[in-house]
């Protein structure tokens, strides 16, 4: 698969992070890059060597759209846990290494999906509290704090949600054979 490689350059100042370690960096207006990825909507870009992840709120900083909400939504706060269980699910599934073309969901990182009611008191009633357990492809990589804060704040985008927690966790240690058929094949393994 040939990396989508898309000229850009910077429009105004704005943060990044530096991929593989996750460390922010800040661009100044006119800096040169290229996409090598847009997808789940953030862009990974190719600066001076080095690769980079954007926010999709950021995009007009290198001349895109701000991308709309990943999943639409169901609309309503009243959607019961089955129905929020399969959105999350949805909603999952467009949140992507950075690195990798692939979404977390089929390259099998997701351990654990909860959708239990809040019991705390105070929130409003109908609320869900969802809690993921994911791992990494790599237990050092930097990355893993950015993508359990996508995750987290596309879940708390959700209709019903009150509270999203994302722990990373690495047992079992994850492997290929974790992956989908799917993301094999996207992968060319």
């Amino acid at each position: 698969m040939r990396p989508l490689r898309e000229p850009v350059v910077t429009t105004r100042a704005v943060r990044v992070e530096c991929i593989p370690d996750g460390r922010s960096a800040d661009l100044p207006p006119g800096t040169p890059a290229q996409i090598t990825q847009a997808l789940g909507g953030s862009f990974t870009l190719w600066v001076e060597g080095q690769l980079m992840r954007l926010r999709g709120v950021d995009a007009d900083a290198i001349g895109k759209p701000v991308p709309d909400a990943a999943v639409a939504t169901a609309g309503s706060a009243d959607i019961g846990p089955d129905e929020l269980r399969a959105l999350v699910w949805q909603t999952l599934k467009t949140c992507y290494d950075p690195e990798i073309p692939v979404d977390i969901v089929e390259l099998g990182l997701v351990y654990v999906c909860e959708v239990l009611p809040m019991e705390d008191e105070g929130t409003h009633d109908g609320a869900f509290r969802v809690a993921i357990q994911m791992t990494l492809t790599a237990p050092g990589c930097g990355m893993g704090a950015v993508i359990a804060d996508e995750v987290c704040d596309k879940l708390l985008a959700l209709p019903g949600v009150g509270e999203a927690t994302v722990d990373i966790v690495f047992e079992p240690p994850w492997n290929r054979s974790m992956m989908s058929e799917a993301a094999m094949l996207t992968l060319g393994l």
